[in-house]
């Protein structure tokens, strides 16, 4: 027993000497769980998701309209876009051609956007007529919307629809007809419910008439001992009746296989990262075979072995890509082939900037088990920011700020250009720029790394 015990000792010993095994085993965990609560807002006084840009055009005159577009204002879940900014720094208002051009951007600033047409309360017909444009790239983030755009249309249609049966009655009625009928009405209220008569009127004139009511119906008094249930009747959605919502999915309408198509990306940078990472701290286990002891004596600089890992990095990397891209292709019906050039310029791209992420870890890590218990943090830490697990939009405002200095970010960027949007080679530069940008960055720093490092030594 006393060998066991002394055997148990000092594998505790060498394990709180193992920085990497500490770091795994305690830290890596407790920051992780500290971070994603922030991803996902725990304990945030308010739940739900927060900043989801909405562009809202409004052509309609209608006191009414303006007030849908404030309460849109009002949902926390909104950051409501209505105006454009010209290059010359100065602001218009955003129009309904704007957001198609806008909506189709290789990064948009918006994805979801709500027409209200001059039209909105017509006098031919007792009902209200929005227009909802989307580019639904994510499903979460595409059912979030919806939702929170319905709540906030059928609980301000009221007034609009009361506008509109007020425009009718005048129409059928006529003026004088009209007025009388809302008089009686008006009476009729006043001496059932109390109330100012006049006041009553002026409020049903400007469309105020309370129909939420209508959306309810008074619960049933429950069955008698003994007495059958009585069947159960479906509640009939008023609102839904008298609001027509014409939708257009403006970009991805002609995507086979959308859903497929949304996720892939994120998968495949997530995998990347993984075989990367684990690519480049082999550069640790070739230093202790004293491989690179045997190169340096012959002619061969420690900047050609850096250079020959990247390239090898992109290659495979590119590689990875291109089977996973081919395997969503078979199993899911991702349109591959009829993009393939350009999403190979992109795979390019992600790879190159996974490589140097790996090799900047490899530069900074001490030693194999260190780069790889650090590697494993932050391509969670990535993966949950960028996007590659739920939509960025869901996240906390300053999270969504943190998601753009990810290259998981960008890459999915790159990806859902290319097979969701259908994007060429002009409309990817902007995004291809910014994985260049971090991917010189990022080696420009390793490199330094590596030259005053002990790894060659």
């Amino acid at each position: 027993m006393r060998s066991i015990l002394v055997l148990l000792r000092k594998d505790f010993t060498n394990f709180f000497r193992n920085k990497a095994a500490l770091s795994l085993t305690f830290i890596v965990p407790f920051a992780l769980i500290y971070l994603f609560g922030q991803i996902f807002g725990v304990n945030r006084k308010d739940s739900g998701p927060t900043g989801i840009p909405f562009a809202v055009v409004n052509a309609s005159t209608n006191p009414a309209a303006a007030r849908l577009v404030d309460a849109l204002r009002a949902e926390k879940s909104f950051h409501v876009i209505t105006e454009r900014v010209q290059p010359d720094k100065t602001r218009r208002p955003l129009t309904e051609a704007d957001l198609r051009a806008l909506m189709q951007e290789a990064d948009p600033d918006f994805r979801f956007a709500l027409v209200i047409p001059a039209d909105v309360v017509r006098e031919d017909e007792f009902d209200l007529h929005l227009r909802v444009l989307s580019n639904p790239r994510n499903e979460i983030e595409t059912q979030t919307v919806n939702g929170i755009l319905q709540k906030a249309i059928f609980s301000n249609v009221p007034e609009l629809l009361g506008q509109s049966l007020q425009a009718q009655a005048r129409k059928v009625l006529g003026q004088p007809r009209a007025q009388e009928f809302n008089r009686r009405i008006s009476g009729t209220i006043a001496d059932t419910f109390g109330g100012d008569p006049a006041a009553i009127q002026r409020d049903i004139e400007a469309g105020d008439l309370t129909l939420r009511r209508l959306d309810t119906e008074p619960e049933a008094a429950p069955p008698a001992p003994g007495d059958a249930p009585a069947p159960a009747k479906a509640n009939p959605d008023f609102f839904s009746r008298m609001v027509r919502i014409d939708t257009e999915q403006v970009v991805g309408a002609n995507v086979k296989s959308p859903g497929a198509t949304r996720i892939v990306g994120g998968w495949a940078m997530q995998f990347l990262l993984f075989a990367l990472s684990a690519s480049a701290t082999s550069l640790f286990r070739e230093r202790d075979f004293g491989i690179f002891q045997r190169l340096l004596a012959a002619p061969v600089t420690r900047a050609q072995i850096l250079w020959s890992k990247f390239l090898y990095g992109i290659c495979i990397g590119l590689l990875q890509l291109i089977v996973l891209f081919f395997a969503g292709s078979v199993l899911f019906g991702i349109e591959v082939l009829p993009h393939l050039p350009l999403l190979m310029v992109v795979c390019v791209f992600a790879a190159a900037t996974c490589t140097a992420f790996g090799m900047l870890l490899a530069a900074v890590a001490p030693n194999a088990e260190a780069a790889s218990g650090l590697a494993t943090f932050l391509i969670l830490l990535m993966s949950a920011l960028g996007g590659a697990w739920f939509p960025v939009s869901i996240m906390p405002q300053f999270i969504q700020q943190l998601s753009k200095l990810t290259l998981v970010y960008w890459s999915m960027e790159g990806f859902s250009s290319v097979l969701w949007a259908g994007h060429g080679l002009v409309q990817l530069l902007p995004i291809l720029g910014i994985l260049g940008g971090i991917t010189a960055g990022v080696m420009a720093i390793a490199v330094w790394r590596f030259n005053k490092g002990r790894l060659f030594e």
